[in-house]
């Protein structure tokens, strides 16, 4: 389920991607109510993705509301040469997930979640293992947070405040 939209600005084109679809029941005094949960993914493909969930008594309601809950939740992802600049391990509930950058080629070694996440962010080539509990909602959260904790070497020299210069001049020397 594929879909892509354009802004009003007309600046990103966001393509949803659904990732899970759940029969939930809520218990009342004359039996079981069913409904339904959706867990969806959109990105832009270029460094900006979102997950949402969305709730209700028929499927297509469920996916419409996910779909809007992805877009208010989108965050931009560090991509370099499509990769990750660094190893990192994403957490969230009792889910893991080792998210390590591959050489060019590589292609996206993933999990049917952590998959659909990696793809719509833009990354081609990375290597991914969940460790713990595999259910699509965690791994997606510690998916996105192992993405949103990534920074470039030029982040963490400006955080750590030092001069291109310095970076430069130690680079000749030891090269």
């Amino acid at each position: 389920m594929n879909k892509e939209e354009t802004n009003v600005s007309g600046e990103s084109q966001l393509t949803d991607r659904l990732v899970t679809v759940r029969r939930v029941a809520k218990v009342v005094k004359g039996g079981r109510r069913f409904g339904f949960s959706a867990l969806v993914t959109v990105g832009d493909g270029n460094g900006k993705v979102g997950i949402g969930m969305g709730k209700a008594n028929d499927v297509t309601e469920a996916i419409r509301k996910a779909v809007e809950n992805a877009k208010k939740n989108t965050v931009v992802v560090n991509i370099v040469d499509g990769t990750i600049p660094h190893e990192i391990i994403g957490h969230f509930g009792a889910g893991n997930i080792v998210l390590k950058p591959a050489a060019p080629g590589t292609g996206v070694i993933a999990g049917g979640p952590a998959r659909a996440v990696l793809e719509l962010a833009g990354v081609k080539n990375i290597l991914t293992k969940c460790i713990g509990t595999t259910n699509a909602h965690n791994v997606v959260k510690a998916t996105i947070d192992g993405l949103t904790r990534l920074k470039t070497r030029a982040q963490i020299r400006r955080l750590r405040q030092i001069p291109e210069k310095k970076v430069a001049a130690q680079e000749t020397n030891n090269g």
